[in-house]
């Protein structure tokens, strides 16, 4: 995600969903024979994976092969497969895993193929050093996953909405606005003094995960001790994400929901945090939001929000070939070519010194260097562990950020029980 994300907020990062390609009736599980005697592979992917096209290129070139992509919601996706795992039956022959599930699905990587029996050890240099490392078991003998894209953070804002609050409109401007998130939420109140019918920005939801994804921890250490309590990392995001609630500049909208979609469109909210495969999610979900946002630097300047893998099950039938596939679709070529399509960043690192990556600019979001800006936010990012229960963390966290969001719980109480729940987590 491909990261974000539907990205579901991609989480991430999207409770919208793609409906399920044409063909999928087709295929009813992996390991069947085309009619025409071909096997048959399926992939398996949520959001936007920019894989139509090169799906129908590999077929061309590998004519004993059908390929069909199933497209589910983000978290249909990621529960079919964590229910195929455990009944050994109905995963596809290539997965994709985001990042707020890998450390999970890493644990059972004695249900994946080992990709390093297969070759992948050889191409580990076509990843940034720590994207092959988060698929890679802790003693280094199996590797479960090979990388799509990463979640280079930026910011998206709108040109007209911000000139008619007299803010500036070029993007390096913009960008001068906030350096840091207190500037951010400075810039916030400088627009709220125009009273325009639109708030600062989308959500308390998306603000908390862009700011949490630049801290150096999250939720949980390398050891699985839940850390939120006494690391600053999530409670600065919190704290942040409490203060823009408080100066009045959330639209309150649930991200990705239908309102929040035609929220996008018609100038409701003047900023949105933006990780790259956010920028395709936007273009296939929200076309009418041609040439109406712009993109530029996150507060910050750096981070990694979302990002997915392509794993192999080894339930697979045909593991050798499934393997083949997802390292032709992860191959650089191939994500340079899903990059322009679509805004995914690539998780190639010699790609970021590439001017096809580097000087790539979207004609969608008012042509801005989307290329510059993202590599740049990826090259930076904090390493950060994610945890076996990070997505469960998560979605108690900005579960009650919301209800402080609506006015339903005090931000202290809302703590309280944050923690309180994360902490009985099985």
């Amino acid at each position: 995600m491909t990261m974000s994300l539907c990205p579901a907020r991609r989480r991430a990062a999207a409770l919208l969903c793609v409906p399920l390609l044409a063909g999928l009736a087709a295929c009813a599980g992996t390991g069947e024979e085309a009619a025409d005697g071909r096997i048959t592979l399926t992939v398996d992917t949520f959001g936007t994976f920019g894989y139509r096209s090169l799906i129908r290129e590999y077929e061309k070139a590998h004519p004993e092969v059908h390929v069909v992509e199933r497209v589910r919601a983000f978290d249909e996706h990621h529960s079919a497969l964590t229910e195929a795992l455990d009944t050994g039956t109905g995963a596809g022959d290539v997965v994709a895993v985001e990042e707020n599930y890998v450390v999970q699905f890493r644990t059972r990587a004695d249900d994946f193929v080992n990709l390093l029996d297969l070759g992948a050890g050889k191409k580990k240099d076509n990843w940034l050093r720590w994207k092959w490392d988060a698929t890679l078991t802790a003693d280094g003998s199996a590797q479960i996953g090979l990388g799509t894209d990463v979640g280079g953070l930026a910011m998206c804002y709108r040109p007209d909405l911000f000139a008619q609050a007299g803010l500036p409109t070029d993007r390096d401007a913009v960008a001068e606005l906030w350096p840091t998130w207190a500037d951010y939420i400075e810039a916030g109140k400088r627009f709220n003094v125009a009273q325009l019918p639109a708030a600062w920005t989308d959500s308390a939801d998306n603000l908390y995960n862009q700011i949490l994804a630049q801290q150096t921890y999250g939720y949980y250490d390398r050891d699985e001790n839940l850390i939120m309590e006494r690391d600053p990392g999530v409670r600065t995001a919190w704290n942040t994400a409490i203060q823009m609630v408080d100066a009045n500049q959330s639209a309150k909208y649930k991200p990705f929901s239908a309102q929040w979609v035609a929220a996008l469109q018609g100038a409701r909210f003047a900023t949105l945090t933006c990780p790259a495969w956010f920028l395709g999610w936007i273009q296939e979900n929200a076309p009418a939001s041609r040439a109406q946002w712009d993109v530029t630097t996150v507060p910050g300047g750096a981070g990694n929000w979302g990002g997915s893998w392509l794993t192999v099950p080894r339930q697979s039938a045909h593991p050798r070939e499934a393997y083949r596939l997802a390292a032709w679709l992860t191959a650089p070529e191939q994500q340079l070519r899903v990059f322009r399509e679509t805004g995914n960043l690539p998780s190639t690192p010699q790609l970021y010194d590439d001017p096809a990556v580097t000087g790539y600019r979207s004609a969608f979001f008012r042509d801005a260097p989307v290329g510059k800006i993202y590599t740049a936010a990826a090259n930076r990012k904090p390493a950060q562990y994610l945890g076996l229960r990070n997505a469960a963390a998560r979605d108690i966290v900005t579960g009650m950020l919301s209800k402080v969001e609506t006015g339903e719980l005090t931000p202290y109480r809302a703590w309280k029980q944050a923690t309180a729940q994360v902490r009985a987590l099985p």
